[in-house]
């Protein structure tokens, strides 16, 4: 133990009493994934507003009634996922996360099978695998931190 001065301030004189002075700083796993989560949910936001955007006419070219039934069929789906997955993001809820992990899913699939039905290029789908992981990985070690 070290030399404790009753007057003043204690001398720190072990490692042990320097330790608990200046305690390590801790990672708090679950507000890094609330934090996450949330960043996530506005960019699922304006993702999800892109696809009514596009339902109801504003920008693009060709009008949304003369695109083919899977092209309409893959932007309602997206329309409605894509917010209803922001909105549990956001809230960080359990279902939230299912949500986007199968709009992602979704995407992915689509963009592989079928591309003429989502946006597909290199750099959006490596974005969606690495918001993914990392997603995935914060989740553990936030389980983990509990």
């Amino acid at each position: 133990m070290g030399v404790r001065n009753l007057n003043g301030p204690a001398e720190l004189t072990t490692e042990e009493d320097r330790l608990l002075a200046n305690p390590p700083r801790h990672v708090r796993w679950n507000l890094v994934l609330v934090s996450f989560m949330r960043i996530l949910a506005l960019i699922w936001i304006v993702k999800g507003l892109a696809a009514w955007a596009a339902i109801l006419g504003f920008g693009g070219s060709t009008p949304y009634e003369a695109r083919t039934l899977g092209y309409q069929a893959t932007t309602v789906y997206f329309a409605v996922l894509d917010l209803v997955a922001a909105v549990g993001l956001w809230l960080a809820s359990t279902w939230g996360g299912v949500l986007w992990l199968l709009a992602v899913m979704s995407h992915l699939i689509l963009a592989v099978f079928f591309p003429r039905f989502v946006a597909n290029s290199t750099l959006l789908v490596a974005l969606l695998i690495l918001c993914t992981m990392i997603y995935l990985t914060i989740s553990w070690l936030a389980a983990i931190d509990e």
